[in-house]
């Protein structure tokens, strides 16, 4: 795999892309740059950070290890066309089109749960959140 930056407007966005699992990667911290409108990447990896840890603390999970969850890739696909019919500029008009777009998602995976009877996500396909090492309390002399 090798990194085949994207752009979008100006912005470089790192992704891969796995021949093997015919799967495009991106970097998280890249696209929050952009749509947070950064121009500090250490800002933008803070922002990512920060709201990784906010979604862990509702429950909500943001890595995953399932190749089913193709429920993302509806998301992400509908996010970006809904963005571009209503021309979404900057952080809120992005963040309605990535509602909409996980509303999308989350109606057809619990279509498909209603179908099979079978739960999409369950503790065998994610990945737990990392342990957070304890602080180390140093004093000040």
């Amino acid at each position: 795999m090798s990194v085949q930056p994207a752009f979008f407007e100006t912005q470089a966005i790192r992704r891969v892309y796995d021949e093997e699992t015919e799967t495009w990667w991106f970097s998280v911290v890249d696209i929050m740059q952009v749509l947070t409108q950064q121009p500090d990447y250490q800002a933008a990896r803070n922002y990512w950070k920060v709201l990784k840890n906010r979604l862990v603390k509702e429950g909500s999970q943001s890595v995953t290890n399932c190749n089913r969850l193709i429920f993302t890739a509806l998301a992400e696909l509908s996010t970006r066309q809904i963005a571009e019919t209503d021309e979404a500029t900057g952080l809120a008009e992005n963040t309605d089109a990535a509602t909409k777009g996980g509303a999308i998602a989350k109606q057809a995976r619990k279509a498909l749960e209603a179908k099979t009877g079978k739960s999409v996500v369950t503790g065998d396909n994610f990945l737990p959140p990392g342990k957070v090492p304890p602080r180390k309390v140093t004093k000040k002399s």
